[in-house]
C-alpha cells in the first residue's frame, strides 16, 4: 500500500512538474508574441519643434533628435512643424532617417496655420504617424527650378516621375484615396486643409494640442523598424529637444527677410567704407553681413536675377553721387531694388515681405541722398588748404595800394602783393580777398 501510495505520489508530482512546464510554455509563447508585438518604451517624450525652410539645419536637428530619442530610450519622437518647404537632396535624406528610425516618430503640422509645403509634405508622410493642428495645410509638393522657376517640360516630367515614385512609396500603407491625392500634390500641386487631409486618409489624426495629440495616440499600433508596437504615450512627460545655437542662429539667417536685411547693410557698409576709407569697422561689418547674406542666398536657392538688379540698384545710388542728376538715378535705384528684392526668392514656397522690400528701399535711398547731398556741399566748399583757401578771407593793408598799384597785405601771417578792387587803400585798412592771379592778390573793401 505504501509503495502503491509512494507511487501515485510521484505520479501526481510528475503531472504537476508537467502541467506547470505546459503552463510556462504556453506564458513563454505568450511573452514572445508580445514582444513581437511590443508597446512602446516607458521613457519621456521627445518633442523637437522646427518653424522655417527646409535646410541643412533641418537635416542636421532632426537626425540630433532622432539620435537622442533612440539613445535616451524614449517612447516617441514628435517633430512639430512649419515649413514652407525647400531642397529635395536635403528632404530625402531626412526622410531616410525618419524611415529608419528605431523609435516611433510622429510629425505635427502644427500651430494653427502652420503650413507642410512642398518638401514638407513628403516629411509628415514618411512618419510613422502624421497629425495636423486644426487650421493648418499640407501639400503642394510640385518640383520647381533651384531659382523657383519652372522646369523645362523633359525636366519636370522626370523630376514628377521620380517624386510620384517617392511619395508612392512613403503613402504605401495609406488609403487609397490618400494615394490618389498625394501623387496629385506633385504633379497638380494639390493642397489640403487639415480636415479635409483627416477625411482622405492622408494624416492620421487632427489634434488640438500635444496633449490632445498624446491622448488619440493611445492604443494606436505602428510599424517600427520592422515591429509592431503599441503606443501607449498619455501622461508621460514630454521633453524638449531644443536646437543648437549654431543651428538656431543659421535657421535664423535662413529667413528671407533676413537675408535681404543682411544684404542691404553689407551692401551700404561696404561702399560707405569706399567712400570714406580709414575707419575699417563700416568695411569689417560689412563684409561679415555680406559672408552671411551669401550664405542665406545660397541655402534658399536665391534666384541671383533678383541679385542683379539690387546690386544694379547700388551701382545707379553711387553714379547719382559722384554724377548728380537731380535724383533721376536714385529714383531709379530704387525701382531697381524693389524689383530685385521682390525676384530674390520669388519662389512658390517663400518670399521677402512687402513691408520689408519698400522699407529697405526707403532707408538705402534715404542714406544715399543723404551722402549725395554732403558731396555737393563739399564740392561747393572752399578749398581749406593751398591758395585757394585764402579766397574770402580777410587781410589788412600793410602797404597802401593805390589806382593801378600794387601794395602789400597781411593775410594769414603772410605778406602778399595785392591789387585793389574798391579804389585806393590805405594802411591799417580791413579788406576782403576776392582772386588771385597767380601770387597777386585782388583784394576790395568789405560791403557796409
Amino acid at each position: 500500500m505504501r509503495q502503491s501510495g509512494i507511487g501515485t505520489r510521484r505520479n501526481v508530482w510528475w503531472l504537476l512538474a508537467l502541467a506547470t512546464a505546459l503552463l510556462l510554455g504556453q506564458g513563454g509563447v505568450h511573452s514572445s508574441a508580445a514582444a513581437a508585438q511590443g508597446s512602446t518604451a516607458s521613457g519621456p517624450i521627445r518633442l523637437a519643434a522646427f518653424k522655417g525652410p527646409v535646410t541643412p539645419v533641418l537635416a542636421s536637428y532632426l537626425d540630433r533628435a532622432i539620435s537622442d530619442a533612440e539613445d535616451s530610450g524614449a517612447s516617441a519622437l514628435i517633430i512639430e512643424l512649419d515649413t514652407p518647404g525647400g531642397s529635395v537632396d536635403i528632404t530625402k535624406e531626412i526622410t531616410q532617417r525618419m524611415t529608419s528610425a528605431k523609435v516611433p516618430v510622429i510629425v505635427y503640422v502644427a500651430p494653427r496655420g502652420a503650413h507642410a509645403g512642398s518638401a514638407g509634405t513628403f516629411i509628415t508622410l514618411a512618419a510613422h504617424v502624421a497629425a495636423m493642428a486644426p487650421g493648418s495645410s499640407i501639400g503642394a509638393a510640385s518640383p520647381v527650378g533651384s531659382e523657383g522657376a519652372d522646369l523645362p517640360d523633359t525636366l519636370k516630367a522626370k523630376a514628377i516621375s521620380i517624386l510620384v515614385a517617392d511619395i508612392k512609396n512613403l503613402t504605401a500603407r495609406r488609403s487609397e484615396s490618400a494615394r490618389a491625392w498625394a501623387e496629385k500634390a506633385v504633379s497638380q500641386a494639390a493642397a489640403a486643409t487639415a480636415d479635409e487631409a483627416l477625411q482622405l486618409g492622408v494624416v492620421d489624426i487632427v489634434a488640438q494640442d500635444v496633449p490632445d495629440l498624446l491622448k488619440q495616440l493611445d492604443g494606436r499600433r505602428v510599424t517600427v523598424a520592422g515591429k509592431e508596437v503599441t503606443l501607449q504615450l498619455s501622461g508621460l512627460p514630454v521633453e524638449q529637444v531644443p536646437m543648437s545655437p549654431i543651428e538656431g542662429f543659421l535657421n535664423t539667417l535662413t529667413n528671407p527677410a533676413i537675408a535681404a536685411i543682411l544684404l542691404t547693410i553689407g551692401l551700404n557698409a561696404i561702399l560707405f567704407e569706399l567712400s570714406s576709407p580709414g575707419g575699417y569697422m563700416a568695411g569689417v561689418v560689412g563684409v561679415i553681413c555680406l559672408l552671411l547674406a551669401f550664405y542665406a542666398l545660397g541655402t534658399l536657392n536665391a534666384n541671383w536675377v533678383g541679385m542683379g538688379f539690387v546690386i544694379l540698384a547700388f551701382v545707379l545710388f553711387v553714379l547719382d553721387i559722384k554724377a548728380p542728376t537731380h535724383g533721376v538715378l536714385t529714383f531709379g535705384g530704387i525701382a531697381s531694388f524693389v524689383l530685385g528684392a521682390f525676384l530674390l526668392f520669388n519662389t512658390p514656397e517663400m518670399e521677402v515681405p512687402w513691408a520689408t522690400i519698400i522699407t529697405l528701399a526707403l532707408l538705402t535711398a534715404t542714406f544715399f541722398a543723404f551722402a549725395m547731398t554732403k558731396a555737393l556741399q563739399a564740392q561747393r566748399r572752399p578749398p581749406a588748404t593751398g591758395l585757394e583757401s585764402l579766397i574770402g578771407r580777410t587781410a589788412l593793408v600793410r602797404q597802401p595800394v593805390g589806382a593801378g598799384q600794387e601794395g602789400m597785405v597781411l593775410v594769414e601771417g603772410e605778406l602778399w602783393r595785392a591789387e585793389s578792387e574798391s579804389g585806393p587803400l590805405a594802411t591799417g585798412e580791413k579788406v576782403v580777398i576776392t582772386s588771385r592771379d597767380g601770387y597777386r592778390l585782388r583784394v576790395r573793401k568789405p560791403e557796409g
